[in-house]
């Protein structure tokens, strides 16, 4: 009895084929799939971008700059739709940031050379492109080192609406073809060359990313909105475009700001570990 019980029957392979078919058999890897919503909104914003393109190329630059501004509303919900239906994913980082570089890069690029740039060179609308790309490379590598409260260098967006929102006035006031005003195609340079340096300087620019929809806000913020919407409607070109100079402006009053009061002006929330970038975020 006692050896019955200190010697339990030895199992054999014979008796359980099937738990080694499932051991030895592959596993199957999961298939990843692509949440609809919030990259159907970023498909909306490169559409936004390439409308503008194509309204440009047939000198309808009011319509262009529409596009564009179209764009950077579709841009700005697509982040936080995923958000709050819990549909980030790495496929949607990446369609986002080539969705930014042909409506905010490319596009003001195209259009600003088609409307003023045609006889003076290329060169200023190559600075814009090339500067939206490095701001934007250097956005998804500084992710998780910069404060979140700012923005490193002058967003994307908000470059493309300065740039587009001159187009936008200047062709509302008539100035269609301005090959015959030389004053106006320098002008359009200035800003194009400023705005595309903006983004890569190193100034803060509040993120408004504080800002939550699923946040009560007092009463006074609806009605403060409503308000801002109906400025808008009053006159929209001139609208658009001084609210974006203003924040464009807005980094260089805060650096300026912070250097008077002796406070430190990088948006680097944690010093990276590579040697090489030493003193480049400063």
């Amino acid at each position: 009895r006692c050896a019955a019980l200190s010697c339990p029957p030895m199992s054999t392979d014979s008796e359980h084929p099937a738990e080694h078919d499932v051991h030895d058999s592959p596993v199957r890897p999961r298939r990843k799939g692509v949440y609809v919503l919030p990259n159907l909104i970023t498909l909306a914003a490169l559409f936004g971008g390439f409308y503008a393109v194509v309204m440009a190329m047939n000198g309808r630059f009011e319509q262009a700059a529409i596009g564009v501004f179209c764009a950077m509303v579709l841009d700005s919900l697509d982040g936080r739709v995923a958000r709050m239906t819990n549909t980030q994913s790495t496929f949607g980082e990446q369609m986002d940031s080539l969705s930014d570089m042909v409506s905010f890069g490319a596009a003001p690029a195209l259009i600003v050379y088609e409307w003023a740039l045609k006889g003076m060179g290329w060169v200023a609308a190559f600075i814009y492109c090339s500067c939206a790309a490095l701001r934007l490379a250097r956005f998804n590598t500084n992710l998780t080192v910069v404060d979140k409260r700012y923005f490193q260098g002058l967003p994307s967006p908000a470059a493309a609406a300065v740039v587009m929102g001159f187009i936008w006035v200047m062709d509302d006031a008539g100035y269609k073809q301005i090959d015959m005003q030389g004053w106006l195609a320098w002008l359009a340079l200035a800003l194009t060359v400023l705005a595309g340096l903006t983004m890569v300087t190193n100034l803060p620019f509040y993120s408004f990313k504080e800002f939550s929809l699923k946040r009560t806000v007092p009463f006074v913020v609806i009605v403060a909105l409503a308000l801002a919407i109906a400025l808008v409607n009053l006159h929209p070109p001139i609208v658009l475009f001084a609210v974006f100079c203003l924040y464009a402006g807005s980094g260089y009053g805060v650096y300026v700001w912070k250097r008077m009061k002796g406070r430190p002006v990088s948006v680097i929330a944690t010093s990276t570990d590579e040697p090489e970038e030493e003193g480049l975020h400063r």
